[in-house]
């Protein structure tokens, strides 16, 4: 029996161990083999017996032995394998660093779409190049390009399906029916002496009750407890006495900011908290109308204990106070001067969110809701006065975009989505009304994008069907962020507020905007110019309709 003593490989008589340049077979000589030569080495031979391989014993006469087995090539097919790994590595290394930077990745940077200029003064989340599309130009993926076509034929398919139908207005008795509490505890009649909407409510407790014990703002939100601290320890002092019986000013908004969400809303309620007559609830966005009366957190995580209309009335308390106190001091100076303070609400989710009627109203008629939040606001309040901040649709939806989602943000994630969500809308439109999928809760929580908040005109001409159009002022974000003094000035003119100092007149230009884009999100640069075509045709019927009913071609937005 023989082995081989450089691999330990059993050999046959008379083979041939090809494997091996050191065995040449049974004339090998290590003298003569240009391979072998020098190395001496002794082999061991067995008898016929089975050798295991560990029993080779192998002399060697030279330290360079050591290196004999990487001719062999069991381990030069590892060595191989290694070397190969190291440059594979490399080229790939190589090509990551060299694409990036020339633009030949496969999957193309989100930062390859221009570069973005900013400025913090600008409104809701924004900068000034947002506004004015100062970007450099930019670079697309041919795969966005070979979208158009396709989500073009979705696009037209919704443009041809629009049919703006006037809705049928419900009756008081109707909406008494749906909301018998509310109406038992906000009169049809206030105060003649105060601009604001308030009244006198008899006050049942005694000094140790807590009347803010059950309020579900203070109960759910830790952010405003200490609000509601303040108000337990001021309350009775602020009762009005009258025949062994106390009562406590309760009061309503004059005015409602109601849309639209990334719009500008924010700034404008904080330069109008400027003006000595003006107060806000404690909370900015209750959002009472649209979900939490109906117990809505989020949407998404179901209903919980509806909140009672008192919790909201709650939250007016610290403004009528102020008016209370102006009521007593003028009634017994001056008895018939009118309180001049308002107060007003600015939740951006009033003019369109109404997702929650689907789970409360069964009278629906082909998917379109009853009942709309205007409905019971006007019943209650048939003088109020409502302000809407707009902006380019195709602008605010990505402002949406960046502002709402929290992961994977990109123009090119953003792209995705909006193509997602203009099929989604295509499939409604084909079996629903407008209206109807407008107000579908189900559709617009599958949508991974809100485009139906930028159809400004449906929500408008809805609110129109209720409240008189001198009683709504509509201004745009782009007219706001260039001259703040005039569309501030043109509230003011609505409100018939008085005019302000020259030091108010200062901190209200002066004063930064609220709210702005946050820089992480202004890394990201703007849409793609694809993305932006496609919103652009999605949301030019409405913006056409908006500026024939608004009799104002800025609302196009043809200039953005």
């Amino acid at each position: 029996m023989r082995y081989c003593i450089n691999c330990c490989i059993r050999l046959l008589p008379n083979d041939l161990h090809r494997l091996c340049f050191r065995c040449r077979g049974p004339n090998h000589n290590n003298q003569k083999c240009p391979v072998c030569k020098g190395e001496n080495k002794v082999p061991l031979y067995t008898d016929s017996k089975q050798m295991k391989l560990l029993a080779v014993w192998e002399v060697r006469t030279d330290h360079r032995e050591s290196w004999n087995g990487f001719f062999c090539l069991r381990k030069g097919k590892l060595c191989s394998l290694v070397f190969g790994l190291i440059i594979m590595t490399l080229v790939m290394a190589s090509y990551v660093l060299t694409g990036a930077k020339h633009g030949l990745l496969l999957i193309p940077s989100p930062f390859h779409y221009g570069a973005f200029t900013s400025n913090p003064s600008l409104m809701d989340n924004e900068s000034l190049s947002d506004m004015k599309d100062h970007y450099q130009p930019s670079k697309m993926n041919i795969s966005y390009i070979k979208d158009y076509p396709s989500i073009k034929l979705i696009i037209d398919t919704i443009t041809s399906k629009i049919e703006f139908v006037t809705r049928q207005r419900p009756d008081l008795e109707e909406l008494r029916k749906q909301e018998p509490h509310m109406f038992s505890v906000i009169p049809n009649k206030f105060l003649p002496n105060s601009k604001n909407p308030c009244w006198y409510e008899e006050y049942r407790g005694n000094t140790t009750t807590d009347p803010y014990a059950t309020n579900s703002y203070a109960l759910y939100s830790k952010r405003f407890r200490t609000i509601f601290d303040y108000l337990r320890k001021v309350f009775w002092n602020h009762l009005y006495h009258y025949k062994d019986k106390h009562y406590r000013l309760r009061c309503l908004p004059h005015f409602y900011i109601i849309g639209q969400p990334k719009c500008g809303t924010t700034d404008l309620y904080d330069r109008l908290r400027l003006h000595p007559d003006v107060r806000f609830s404690a909370i900015k966005e209750p959002h009472w109308w649209t979900r939490k009366r109906f117990g809505i957190i989020r949407l998404r995580d179901g209903f919980h204990d509806r909140y009672p209309v008192e919790d909201y009335l709650d939250l007016f308390d610290l403004a009528a106070h102020q008016i209370q106190g102006v009521l007593q001091s003028e009634a017994a100076k001056e008895r018939g001067k009118m309180n001049s303070i308002i107060i007003g609400e600015a939740s951006a989710s009033t003019m369109w969110d109404n997702n929650a009627w689907i789970f409360l109203y069964d009278n629906s008629t082909d998917g379109e809701p009853p009942f709309l939040i205007q409905d019971f606001i006007h019943a209650f309040q048939p003088n109020a006065k409502l302000i809407i901040m707009l902006r380019d649709p195709v602008e605010r939806l990505y402002s949406d975009y960046l502002y709402f989602v929290s992961a994977n943000k990109s123009a090119e994630d953003f792209h995705e989505k909006v193509a997602e969500s203009l099929q989604l809308f295509e499939n409604c439109v084909l079996d629903y009304s407008l209206r109807a999928c407008v107000y579908n809760n189900t559709l617009n929580n599958a949508m991974p994008v809100r485009l139906q908040v930028g159809l400004y005109v449906v929500y408008l001409l809805d609110w129109l069907t209720v409240f008189d159009k001198d009683q709504i002022l509509v201004l745009r974000l782009e007219d706001h962020a260039s001259n703040v003094k005039y569309t501030m000035h043109m509230v003011f003119q609505f409100l018939e507020l008085g005019p302000l100092s020259e030091k108010q007149e200062a901190l209200l230009t002066k004063n930064p905007a609220s709210n702005t884009r946050r820089p992480e999100d202004r890394s990201l640069g703007p849409m793609l110019p694809t993305t932006k075509a496609i919103l652009r045709d999605f949301y030019r019927p409405f913006n056409t309709k908006l500026a024939q009913v608004l009799f104002d071609d800025a609302f196009l937005w043809k200039r953005t």
